[in-house]
Parts: C-alpha cells; structure tokens; sequence
C-alpha cells in the first residue's frame, strides 16, 4: 500500500455523548412546563440514544431495510416482514424507554406530567433513530382510543402499557408487550378518508362485543407486524372505527395480505405496506358509524408525535453541524469562527430552540387534559405546530448539511447521518395531515371552541360554563385563550406586541381559507416568541423575535442583524 499522504482536518464524530444532558434548551422548557418533574430517567435514555453502540444499531437498521415474505419456503402464505437484529435492539430501547402506551398507565399517569416526560424521550430517541418510532407513535395514540371498548382495553393495556417488546406474531395473551398501528388511507381518498370502500359487515359478537367481517384495502399500513390496528371501514351506519388483531383470540392468523412494502425517500427501516382484507376479522370500537372523530382523537397524539420528531431532528442536524465546525478549519480558522458561518448557526440554533419550546408546550396539554384553557391551546396549537415545526425541517436539514459541505451529503461514517435526516424531513409534513390539512384544522378549532368578540387578554370568570365541555368546565373562548397564552410576553418586545395585537382581529375576519397557511404561521412564531420569553436568555429571545417577527431576516438561514449575540446564542446550543 502507498501512503501519500496524512489525513488530518477532519473532525471528530459526535458519539458517546450525552443527549439530554447538553440540551440546554429542552432542560429549559421541560423546567417552565413541569418544573417538578424528574429529569434523572432523560439523563439515562440521554446516555444511551448518545452512545456509539446505539448510533451502530441506527445504520445497519436503515442499511439492512425489511423484507416482506409473502410465503414460506412450502408456498404456505405467512405475510410476514423480517428485520435486521438492529431493528429489534431499537424497539427494545423505544418501548424499555416507556416512549409508546406507557404514558397512560396508572403509575405513569399518577406523576402528572407523564404526555411531558414521554414527549422529551421522544425527542431525544428520534436524534438516534425516528423511523423505529412510527410504531411506537401509532401504540401510544391508540391505546387510549381503546377505552372505548372495555372488554379489548381490558386485555390489552397491560401489553400496551408494558415496557417489554415481542416480536413474534403470537395471541395477545402470550405476550410480554404489544404494539398497535393505524390503517387509515386507500387508494381513492388518501386524506379524504370518507372515500373508503372497505367494508365491513356483521358477523356476531362475542366477548369482545359487536363482530365484523371486513374485506377492502389500506393503501398506507405502517408496521405491518403490530399485534394489532385500528382501521376505519364502511358500516350499515357509515364509517366505522374497528379493532383488527393480525392473530386472533383462538391464535389463528387474521386474513391480512400485505401485497407490497413502500419503497419511501426516507424512514427506510420502519416497514410501510399495502394491505387487503378478505373476511378478516375487526371488532367495533366506539359508536358505530362514528370513526371519523375517533381518528381525529388519535390523529391529534400522533401529531404530537410529528412535531416532537421534527424538534428531534432538528436539534440532531444542529448538533452534527455544531461538532463539525467547531473542529474543521479552513482559511486559517475553525468554520465556526468564521462570521457567515456563525451566523448560519445562530439562525439554525434559534430555529431549533423554538421548535423545541412549542413542541414541548404542547406535550404540556396532554398532561392537564381536564383545564378548559389547556384543552382551548390543545386544539390550537396541535395543527400550528404540526403544521409549522414540520414545514420548516426540511430547509433547516438542507442548510444543516451545507455547513458540513460535501462530507455532508455522503451516507457513510458518522456524518453520513445527516443525509438520513435530510431524507427524513419531509415525512412529518406529509403524514397525519398535510400542510393543507393542518391549516385547516386550525380554523376548525377556532370554530369549534366557544368563540366571543373581541379579545381582551383575560380568562372568563370562573363558573361559566362550556357548550364543548360540561358543567363542570368554564366557558374559555380561542381568542381569549391565545391571548392569555402570549401575556407573559407582553411589552417585552415591540414587534411581538403589534403581532399580538393583529392576531385577534385576524381570526376573527378570517372567512375563507386562502389565508389559513399564513395564520397558522403567525401563530406559531407568536407563541414560540412568548414561550423563549420566558425560558431563553435575552440574546436569544431578542434575535429570534429581530429576525422571525420583525422583518430583520432574509429568505435563508444566515441572514441575521450585525446586532445579534451570536456568541452566546452558539454556546448555548452546543451538543457537548
């Protein structure tokens, strides 16, 4: 072998780090939202998902990507989907970590900030690996949809609040721990999922209650090999919510055929497929005829789970492009001492931090569920963050991967992650509702929560009560609600408070559409503003509100006033 040369100049991997531990800003936000709650279980999970064994087992899962066996070996039909070892070492991680249904068990639910710890773990397991998380998501949104059907939730929370992990297709009965999927979408709908043509007729009941027969398609099925999915079919009575196991209670297999797994731009190791039913067999959850809101129940966690994965990645790209700055030198200096540069990052790192404060004050409603003004931001903050956390991660990835240059856009070594994250990006935007999709929702729960002209700041008095709610519920109109939320902020920076002041007056114009993306943005950056407020040093909480807000920005990252404390901004966000 010939040695030409010395390789030197090339930095470090980020690994054997801690996560959880450098994050100073989701340490920030989980002090303002939970200031009770025990970090010491985030510091573990924080060591593991930073480790180098881990980060092995998150490359060879997407290297060695699922198999889907239609057959066995005697031409015996097995619909089952294979997996590299890595894959299953991450899902024992995900569900010992309690990241999917253990958030609704009775001790966990007893802390009182179960949705908020489960929601920081998250985020910091999707900076080792989010395309094992899809399963995990679906387990966590489903489980409580359950209730309403006792005699299944009976059997099964004890699986779905468990902290092991099976893998075997085997009886509910027989196993330690159980996941849970969705099948929602076909061919013809997609998002429209009232244009389903599966159906589902009548076949009994048993222990489990009403029987179904079910026979039709999903045109997206994600992991496949859960124990078991909620599906939306066609009733006598319009679409209907059902509960199809993939083994049945006598330990017979379901009639699922998967016909093919997606080949996707990204989350290469989660297997997605599509399915067809013939006489397969469901059990009705909810009121027949009514699936539709028991989806949108379901869809409201699972979006949750879209913006706590896009902070995660987020906050992984700016980690890697921290590290990789902070070591590389060119034309006689660090990269990250270099003025452009810096800049880049500082803009990256407010991006990151306010995704991560929105993210993690959302996660904070899930825990007060039983707080009218809780439940008011619950429904308005799902689809504004949903919607703008997840739009913005695609160009924070691409502008990630440029600081590393073309080391970058490689897929090998560690660096090479970065092009993973890039490919994954999008899929938060796209799954569990669109841009569209989420903007219009916004304007939906603003229709939906009590709605009084004009806003004023202020809580309606205790006592009155909610059209939405109960007796027992104080009447909180949306306006009201939002305004209450951004108070804390109020006077501490101009261009936040003539926002503030045009939001009510927007929302209550806003009659069509055509505005609802731009709403929803304004929204988001309002909150975040009021949210870094309150948990961000001023360097930070002035820039962001300079560049977001005030118009001191261009169309890039990067494009930050001469003014900025870059300095500060850059220390606070680094990963070690």
């Amino acid at each position: 072998m010939v040695t030409t040369h010395e390789v030197f100049n090339q930095p470090a991997p980020l690994v054997d780090t801690n996560l959880f531990s450098a994050n100073r800003a989701m340490q920030a936000a989980l002090k303002f939202n939970a200031p009770a709650l025990d970090t010491a279980p985030l510091h573990a999970l924080g060591a593991l998902v930073g480790s180098g064994e881990m980060q092995t087992h998150a490359r060879l899962a997407n290297v060695h990507t699922p198999q889907l066996k239609t057959h066995n070996r005697w031409g015996q039909r097995v619909d089952q989907v294979e997996f590299h070892p890595s894959y299953h070492a991450l899902m024992t991680a995900a569900t010992a970590a309690g990241l999917h249904g253990t958030a609704f068990s009775a001790e966990q639910q007893a802390t009182g900030h179960a949705h908020q710890l489960r929601a920081a773990g998250f985020m910091l397991f999707t900076e080792l690996e989010p395309s094992i998380l899809c399963p995990i998501s679906m387990s966590y949104a489903v489980a409580p949809a359950l209730k309403d059907n006792p005699a299944i939730y009976q059997d099964w929370e004890a699986g779905l609040t468990s902290r092991a992990y099976d893998p075997a297709l085997k009886v509910w009965r027989d196993k330690p721990g159980l996941t849970m999927g969705m099948g929602m979408t076909e061919k013809q709908g997609g998002s429209d999922v009232r244009a389903n043509t599966t159906r589902a007729e009548p076949a009994g009941s048993d222990a489990w209650g009403q029987r179904f027969s079910v026979t039709g398609h999903k045109w997206f099925f994600s992991a496949p090999m859960c124990d078991a999915f909620l599906i939306l079919a066609q009733t006598a009575s319009g679409l209907s919510c059902l509960f199809l196991p993939r083994v049945l209670p006598d330990g017979s297999m379901n009639q699922v055929f998967i016909q093919r797994l997606k080949d996707k731009l990204g989350n290469k190791a989660n297997a997605s497929s599509e399915v067809e039913f013939v006489a397969a067999s469901a059990w009705l959850v909810g009121e027949e005829g009514r699936g539709i809101p028991q989806i949108l129940a379901m869809g409201t966690m699972t979006r949750l789970d879209c913006a706590l994965g896009t902070s995660g990645l987020m906050r992984q790209a700016l980690s890697i492009a921290l590290n990789h700055t902070a070591q590389r030198k060119a034309f006689g200096k660090t990269l990250i001492d270099q003025p452009l540069m810096k800049n880049v990052l500082a803009d990256l790192a407010l991006e990151s931090e306010a995704a991560t404060a929105l993210a993690l004050r959302l996660a904070r409603s899930f825990d007060r569920a039983g707080d009218p003004h809780e439940q008011v931001m619950n429904r308005l903050l799902t689809p504004v963050a949903k919607f703008w956390i997840c739009k913005r991660g695609s160009h924070f990835a691409q502008e990630a991967m440029e600081c590393l240059g073309g080391n970058g856009y490689v897929e090998e070594g560690g660096e090479g992650v970065m092009a993973r994250i890039y490919r994954e990006m999008p899929l938060n935007s796209i799954w569990e509702g669109a841009g569209n999709i989420m903007a219009i929702d916004l304007l939906r729960a603003l229709k939906r929560a009590p709605h009084a002209p004009p806003l004023r700041g202020s809580l309606p008095p205790e006592g009155a009560v909610s059209s939405w709610g109960g007796p027992a519920m104080k009447q909180v109109d949306a306006v009201a609600a939002l305004a209450h939320e951004l108070a804390p902020a109020r006077g501490m920076h101009p261009a936040l408070d003539r926002l503030a002041a045009q939001l009510p007056i927007r929302v209550e114009e806003m009659a069509t559409e055509m505005e609802a993306r731009r709403l929803a943005q304004d929204v988001a950056l309002a909150v975040q503003a009021a949210l870094l407020a309150q948990t961000a040093p001023a360097a930070v909480f002035s820039a962001f509100c300079d560049s977001r807000i005030g118009g001191e920005w261009g169309h890039s990252f990067g494009s930050l006033g001469a003014g900025v404390d870059f300095d500060a901004i850059l220390q606070r966000a680094m990963p070690t």
